[in-house]
């Protein structure tokens, strides 16, 4: 059996360096060069990583933006063999227009272990901490959803909280939200960051609700499930989608009537999730440059253990063996 236990200060070090390659442009109004400093930064460092590894997804390439290719090899061909899901900034347009909750993610588990729903249109998600685990279900109404997860947390309406993308598709749901008198926090992108900050203890944050991408929910999939939660998640049906996505979803083996839980996106027991603060935000500081490199927040979280761990790292980039090729001056 593949352990990943001595991996995981490894797979930091990938989202540090997708990090600080995608702040070196915050606020600059360019995606694409965002994402590919991150790719670069993050596939030079992966590239010397003791595995014998297969990104089997990178968002990006649905929108043409930089991007790992998928079943792209990586690492040095030697240790265990594992896959990744990879998102080397979650929030690039936040990063391009200097707003916070980007940060750069992965999930890393033995081969054939992640199950990637595809990049093609939007999934509904929900996550929350162990405290509503077996409790809730997407059959559930939102008010439902929201009353059931704060009677498990013993917490009044009025003082529990919800983290949504800020999308017109979710203005229905945001309208119930409010009728309800929750705490609202919207957040321009990162629903991955919002999910997984439902799981940490006292964070101030309840419940993700909400659609996004398909990558990005198994990404959080491996994050929530390490850390005990709860996480759930269906295709959603949008008035805007084309004819012909149900047919493209099922031929990709996927179930549309289906809820798809964290057991089943991240399977098994050998999981690792890392995450490093790109922009300030709920789960994360953002980078911070310093004269002699940079400062990085990261957490990883890993299977069996259920380890979660926080860290911040001070780079020093000259003679670094990854980011003097980069970084010069």
């Amino acid at each position: 059996m593949v352990s990943l236990r001595g991996l995981a200060p490894s797979l930091t070090r990938i989202t540090i360096a997708a990090a600080v390659g995608a702040a070196l442009h915050i606020g600059k109004g360019d995606s694409n060069i965002v994402d590919q400093t991150a790719v670069d930064f993050s596939r030079a460092v992966l590239n010397q990583t003791e595995v014998d590894g297969e990104v089997i997804n990178c968002e990006g390439p649905k929108d043409n933006a930089p991007a790992f290719s998928k079943r792209e090899k990586v690492g040095t061909g030697g240790g265990p063999k594992v896959e990744f899901v990879l998102d080397p900034v979650d929030g690039t347009t936040a990063t391009s227009k200097g707003r916070k909750d980007a940060i750069s993610a992965l999930a890393c588990a033995p081969a054939g272990c992640l199950q990637v729903l595809p990049d093609d249109g939007y999934y509904f998600k929900v996550a929350t901490d162990y405290q509503s685990k077996s409790k809730i279900s997407l059959d559930m109404s939102v008010e439902e959803i929201v009353q059931t997860v704060a009677s498990r947390k013993r917490l009044r309406l009025e003082n529990f909280t919800v983290i949504i993308l800020e999308r017109e598709r979710h203005s229905d749901i945001l309208a119930r939200l409010r009728k309800m008198g929750v705490r609202i926090i919207l957040i321009p992108d990162g629903d991955v960051a919002g999910s997984v900050v439902t799981c940490i203890p006292n964070s101030g944050i309840d419940l993700l609700l909400g659609a996004g991408a398909g990558p990005e929910a198994t990404i959080a999939a491996t994050a929530v499930k390490c850390l005990g939660g709860t996480m759930l998640v269906k295709v959603w049906r949008d008035k805007k989608d084309d004819p012909g996505r149900f047919d493209r979803l099922k031929v990709e083996g996927v179930d549309v009537d289906k809820t798809y839980t964290e057991d089943e996106l991240a399977r098994g027991n050998q999981l690792v999730f890392a995450a490093s603060g790109v922009t300030k935000g709920e789960l994360l500081d953002g980078v911070r440059f310093i004269p002699e490199g940079a400062i990085v927040n990261s957490i990883c979280t890993r299977l069996p253990s259920g380890t979660f761990e926080k860290s911040e790292t001070m780079l020093r980039f000259k003679g670094h063996p990854v980011y003097k090729h980069f970084i010069t001056g």
